[in-house]
């Protein structure tokens, strides 16, 4: 959408015209359900707060003072209104194979629905994603939410210090952090894999004197 199309769409939407503010988020929906999706690990949940992300931002949007962006101001909406839900909740997500092979086109890596990669290549990378995800649910809410604007949805940096308000230096050495506690979560993941398909070998494989 041109800039002077937004901005007057914008206007009309401050004004109350439902059409205009639909079509300004046709452009954004997309990744509001990406960021959702992501930090909550769960297509349904997605889709609810995605639907209560717009609501408030047809509620608020006369308070949008056009600083920045109307896709970076809905995005923070859509931020904010996640990590709330995960306050909520305060237990860790889980994802399942099923979960990621339910979400939308846009939000599982190409890879997935590549037709040259063999069944078991394709399995092998969703394994891997099913891996890198469920270390990503057991980070803190700040390190979630900077891992999920920049490395799986693909926000710059200058993107995320207005979504979350952060200078460019805290979002880089929040990034940092945030990549080094997800390594070491995956490390800690597999060492604990590692120790429970031990003992599982151990206890198949012993024998009994009768």
């Amino acid at each position: 959408m041109q800039a002077n199309n937004q901005q007057a769409q914008i206007q009309r939407a401050k004004n109350g015209d439902l059409y205009a503010f639909e079509a300004l988020i046709k452009e954004s929906e997309s990744l509001v359900y990406a960021i959702a999706y992501r930090m909550l690990a769960n297509p349904e949940d997605a889709k609810d707060i995605s639907q209560e992300v717009f609501i408030k931002a047809y509620k608020n949007i006369h308070k949008f003072d056009e600083k920045s962006t109307f896709s970076t101001w809905i995005y923070r909406i859509a931020v904010n209104t996640c990590i709330d839900e995960l306050r909520k909740r305060k237990q860790k997500q889980t994802v399942s194979i099923e979960e990621e092979q339910q979400t939308q086109d846009g939000f599982v890596p190409k890879q997935f629905v590549s037709q040259e990669l063999s069944p078991e290549d394709a399995y092998l990378i969703l394994e891997r994603n099913r891996e890198v995800m469920r270390a990503i649910h057991a980070l803190s809410e700040e390190h979630k939410t900077i891992i999920t604007l920049r490395d799986l949805n693909g926000l710059s940096y200058t993107e995320i210090s207005e979504i979350t308000n952060l200078s460019l230096g805290t979002v880089k050495s929040r990034l940092a952090r945030a990549r080094t506690q997800l390594k070491n979560e995956i490390l800690k993941n597999r060492e604990q894999t590692h120790n429970i398909s031990r003992l599982t070998n151990q206890k198949g494989g012993s024998t009994y004197e009768m």
